[in-house]
């Protein structure tokens, strides 16, 4: 059985991710969402559906953007003895605004919760991680250098790209380890959260395709790549 942890997963992508590995069969699904409500709704749809799956789905109500909290998820999943072959940092924040209006709180927070949330997330998941673990960092377009960029995404796109580094980064400082690290820069996709930051745009991909899409890959893009950040996206934005 394949121990596989979603950060972000109560709606849009994550949630969608949930789906389609607990479809897989033989899989333990660990999801951290702050929505208690969203992650036992996903729970209760799972078991509704699940027939004669085998996987298992553990949701772990937790601001991961938040130290202390973080801190007692990873103790909490430490006690449990798990043994984590997939970890996607999936969980982001996004708020459009113009950079003379942007404040200080919404960059902290997305901040926190692009780039902070996953660099301390896997440092405290590592122990935890196997030979031929694989590590996904789910960034976006706008964090890829020289792709277009849009107003009112100059805190989001930074931080996005913040976390493009990081995988670059990590992947060499965990070669030896035989633990791969890539990031999938993700263009429009059909989300709550994007239909919040730009209401009445129509992206060209749902969030359901995305999901399976990032669960295949999660699984075997590691054969192929390592330290990569790839471009998921039809067109641009």
């Amino acid at each position: 059985m394949k121990t596989i942890i979603i950060s972000g997963c109560s709606r849009g992508i994550g949630r969608e991710m949930v789906k389609a590995f607990f479809a897989m069969d033989g899989m333990k699904i660990i999801g951290i969402a702050r929505n208690k409500t969203a992650l036992k709704s996903l729970q209760n749809e799972l078991e509704r559906d699940a027939g004669d799956q085998t996987s298992e789905f553990i949701p772990v109500a937790a601001d991961i953007a938040q130290s202390e909290p973080r801190k007692k998820l990873l103790k909490h999943l430490a006690q449990l003895g798990l043994k984590v072959d997939i970890l996607i940092n999936n969980a982001g924040y996004l708020k459009a605004a113009a950079f003379e209006n942007s404040t200080e709180a919404e960059f902290d927070r997305m901040f926190s919760v692009n780039i902070k949330a996953p660099y301390f997330l896997i440092q405290g998941f590592l122990p935890m991680m196997q030979k031929g673990a694989h590590i996904v960092n789910i960034s976006s377009m706008g964090g890829v250098q020289g792709s277009v960029k849009f107003p009112g995404l100059a805190a989001y796109s930074s931080s996005k790209g913040a976390l493009s580094i990081l995988t670059e980064a990590l992947a060499e400082e965990l070669k030896d380890r035989e633990i791969s690290v890539n990031a999938l820069a993700l263009g429009a996709v059909k989300t709550e959260m994007l239909q919040e930051a730009f209401p009445g745009y129509e992206p060209p991909l749902n969030a359901i395709e995305m999901g399976q899409w990032i669960a295949d890959f999660s699984i075997n893009g590691r054969k192929l790549f390592n330290g990569k950040v790839l471009p998921v996206s039809s067109t641009t934005p």
